[in-house]
């Protein structure tokens, strides 16, 4: 049976776009981007990042070149950003969906960014960033999903190890730790395989 995970975020910059590709590498799974906000687009990192044959990267439901929320770029734009306007992509795979921003990134004055896993049945992997504050970020982004019934796999870290942050947010909030991505030199297809093979059990 194919699956659908909706890869969000504490904040902007936070590691999303390496753990879509490490799980679609993990998964052999396809990638999509529903909307893009800023140049370049995540798809053609994602591409130059996966090794694996079956992969399939499909186009961006709202392609935007402004570097802002979604709401903000597409005012700036005069280009309508909503959920009526992203279709989900034709696949039978396994489909990785990477979120913009966080979760309450606004789409328009009403949406948000985590509408989009929930009109899709996507179960959310939330990617937490190991920075001063990230305690609170994760704990009430998780929470916000918690309460709103939308299904969580687990949390992925990112960084250096902070073993009391990591520890406090697993106890506190129940979820599973899937990976923990290191600070890496750089990131090339070598370290994607790297971590998928660390993942692939887990998921």
């Amino acid at each position: 049976m194919a699956h659908r995970f909706f890869v969000t975020a504490i904040g902007t910059d936070s590691g999303k776009t390496v753990f879509s590709a490490i799980l679609c590498e993990a998964l052999k799974a396809d990638y999509w981007k529903p909307i893009q906000a800023g140049l370049p687009g995540d798809t053609d990192t994602i591409r130059t990042l996966v090794s694996n044959k079956k992969s399939h990267f499909h186009e961006e439901g709202i392609k935007l070149t402004t570097p802002a929320s979604p709401h903000a770029a597409g005012k700036k734009e005069e280009v309508e950003v909503s959920l009526q306007r992203i279709e989900l992509p034709e696949t039978e795979n396994h489909l990785v969906i990477e979120g913009a921003g966080g979760v309450l990134v606004p789409l328009n004055d009403d949406e948000n960014v985590i509408d989009i896993a929930i009109k899709f049945d996507a179960e959310v992997i939330v990617v937490s960033n190991l920075y001063l504050g990230s305690i609170n970020h994760t704990l009430l982004t998780i929470e916000w999903l918690l309460k709103n019934q939308v299904p969580v796999r687990g949390i992925v870290f990112v960084g250096d190890p902070n073993p009391e942050s990591q520890e406090i947010i697993l106890k506190r909030s129940g979820l599973e730790e899937l990976l923990h991505i290191y600070n890496e030199e750089k990131i090339t297809k070598k370290e994607i395989k790297k971590y998928a093979d660390r993942i692939r059990e887990k998921i």
